[in-house]
């Protein structure tokens, strides 16, 4: 050290200088201004790339209502941005693969929600408080030996 320290009063005004104000999260984009995060859901994986535009989202190459035509899954992919108060601000290009169209639904709100607060740090609290930022980890039980199912036994017959 540059100066010898001696008293506490010292170690406080040597520590305050020393400690730098930065922000717990950094907003993280590409060249093109868009921010990238991946989903999951059961067996479903998705790839979201999420920029400012129109409100726009395209999911395996076609638009929203086309690919998640049911109208709760379309819900369920509006969410992030309503709870964070950002509808219509943001274009949203996702790829998903496996699963069915629920399980799809639910990784591309994931990732929807993860790369918001990505490309834009103070909407992280709303996101956390609603629970879109954790991966829900619930999966299909696997079938048993000696079962009929995961936990169904055959049917039972004394004689």
């Amino acid at each position: 050290m540059a100066e010898d320290i001696k008293t506490l009063d010292d170690l406080k005004s040597v520590t305050t200088a020393a400690v730098v104000e930065k922000p717990l999260h950094e907003a993280q984009r590409d060249a093109q201004g868009r921010a990238y995060a991946t989903g999951k859901r059961k067996d479903a994986v998705a790839r979201v790339w999420v920029k400012p535009g129109s409100g726009k989202v395209s999911v395996n190459g076609k638009d929203m209502a086309v690919y998640f035509a049911r109208p709760v899954l379309q819900m369920i992919l509006r969410q992030p941005f309503e709870v964070a108060g950002v509808s219509g601000q943001y274009d949203v290009y996702a790829t998903v693969t496996g699963g069915g169209l629920s399980g799809q639904a639910g990784a591309v709100k994931h990732g929807i929600s993860k790369a918001l607060q990505l490309h834009e740090p103070s909407l992280r609290a709303a996101l956390k408080a609603a629970g879109f930022l954790t991966r829900d980890s619930r999966v299909v039980e696997r079938k048993k030996y000696g079962k009929a199912k995961a936990r169904r036994s055959f049917q039972f017959s004394k004689r």
